[in-house]
């Protein structure tokens, strides 16, 4: 498997080389420290070692084909228009850095002085262009990296909630190679950062609920900073959930606990006090913390495509906004539908919706059995699903959007699913072993007799468990 992924590697090394000679070469150059970097702490905490390890190369293999291919055919306004608008506002950014200050008001225009959504995004393009110049191919591979690196960060998520390999890995798994994930963390996008940044925050949320760690502690931090400029309500829906999760405890609350939990919310207040968040939040609640201006972006989402919806639907008042939820909720998680299957892009999709589809009944029974016996624990993985979801079903008003920002909550659902995959996988064991033994109790009476019985005690039977 190692030498196989190997000769793929070397072989997509030299088509990458062959298709984009002109960018080919720095993209690679500029990804590969940054995936040696991903692949030691994948490797570090020797576990599972050699399935993440492949699986993080396969990922990553993946994407790099599939980002490669959209960027020498140039698809980027196909299937992302947005990575265009980060190339062009990323290399000013980056011309405004060398000193050309005539680049700087089209930054301002962009970033809104910190108040607009995904500035961040400027930064990390032109940290790229600065290392080796305008390359739209090089923010792929480095988002490819990142997308690559959710996966194992999912593993881990999960068997933090589940001590539970076949669980992680089945949402590993899905993580790693579930087609809309790999396409929008393939471009030139800020779709793979904020995935990436959300499964650092609540890996490092629920390591902290049990141990203090300065490692967690850290990352927790700089996650949460990375985001409030990706896009900033997915930020707040984060902290809450954090919050939350600090609050509960994951274990019953002792002083030692207490002081670990107050700490660890002092820390990372001071932190994001001194990145400056209190006045980025105060100039898009200036902007967008109203429900008429709600009303604009729903208004606007619904009527920018063909594939709008929600057009009648007003959410510019509470009663308004919750009569949106059923309608957007469905669209959000269910969408396209076969009948809106009218064009190419959305052709392209039958086949991940049809596999997503016969995934939700494992995530209803997954989701009961986290409720039911792991409550406590998987409590910031529900309070920040269920406040984004609500969040979109209000927000989106069209099927391509809708479509692109669930793949912010897959990670997450899919932990729900691998538990509803495993449970329903360990009752057809069950199943089969109770068989086996009735068969193996009738060979016993045929060899022995009616009157003797077997007397060994039949195993025990385990759910959930390695």
């Amino acid at each position: 498997m190692n030498g196989l992924l190997l000769a793929i590697a070397l072989a997509m090394l030299g088509g990458v080389v062959l298709m984009a000679p002109a960018n080919g070469a720095a993209a690679t150059l500029i990804a590969l420290p940054v995936a040696a970097t991903a692949a030691w702490f994948i490797y570090k905490p020797k576990v599972d070692q050699r399935f993440l390890i492949r699986l993080f190369a396969a990922g990553l293999l993946v994407r790099i084909f599939v980002g490669t291919l959209i960027f020498v055919f140039q698809q980027q306004t196909f299937f992302g228009g947005d990575a265009l608008t980060y190339d062009y506002f990323g290399f000013a950014l980056m011309k405004t850095w060398e000193g050309d200050r005539s680049y700087q008001y089209l930054v301002d225009l962009f970033s809104g002085g910190g108040g607009a959504s995904g500035w961040g995004m400027l930064y990390l393009v032109a940290v790229i262009y600065k290392i080796v110049g305008q390359n739209m191919l090089a923010t792929q591979y480095v988002n490819s990296v990142l997308g690559a690196a959710t996966a194992p960060l999912a593993y881990m998520i999960s068997l933090e909630l589940f001590p539970n390999k076949r669980v992680a890995r089945v949402c590993a798994l899905l993580t790693a190679f579930f087609p809309s994930l790999v396409l929008w963390t393939s471009q030139g996008l800020k779709d793979g950062p904020i995935i990436f940044l959300l499964t650092v925050a609540m890996l490092a949320t629920l390591r902290l609920g049990t141990r203090f760690s300065a490692k967690y502690l850290a990352a927790l931090a700089l996650s949460l900073c990375g985001l409030i400029t990706l896009r900033f309500y997915v930020f707040y829906i984060i902290v809450l959930s954090i919050t939350a999760a600090f609050i509960m405890g994951r274990r019953q609350l002792t002083a030692k606990s207490f002081a670990r939990q107050f700490i660890i919310m002092g820390v990372i207040g001071l932190a994001l006090a001194y990145f400056g968040v209190s006045r980025y939040a105060g100039q898009q609640f200036e902007s967008y913390g109203n429900m008429k201006q709600l009303q604009l972006m729903h208004l606007d989402a619904s009527q920018s495509a063909q594939s709008g919806y929600g057009k009648d639907i007003d959410v510019s008042t509470p009663e308004g906004a919750l009569s949106a939820v059923p309608v957007g909720m469905t669209y959000l998680l269910l969408a396209p539908f076969p009948w809106q299957l009218t064009s190419l892009r959305q052709m392209i999709t039958l086949p991940e919706m049809v596999l997503w589809w016969l995934s939700i009944p494992m995530m209803v029974l997954g989701l009961w059995f986290a409720l039911k016996h792991r409550l406590r624990e998987v409590a910031p993985i529900l309070i920040f699903t269920t406040l984004l979801t609500l969040t979109y079903s209000i927000l989106l008003g069209n099927v391509g959007t809708a479509y692109r920002q669930r793949a912010q909550l897959l990670v997450f659902y899919f932990i729900f699913v691998g538990i509803g995959f495993v449970l329903i996988k360990e009752k057809r064991e069950e199943k089969a072993r109770r068989r086996l033994e009735e068969k193996n109790a009738a060979r016993h009476r045929l060899q022995w007799g009616p009157d003797v019985k077997d007397r060994r005690p039949p195993p025990k039977k385990v759910i959930l468990t390695n």
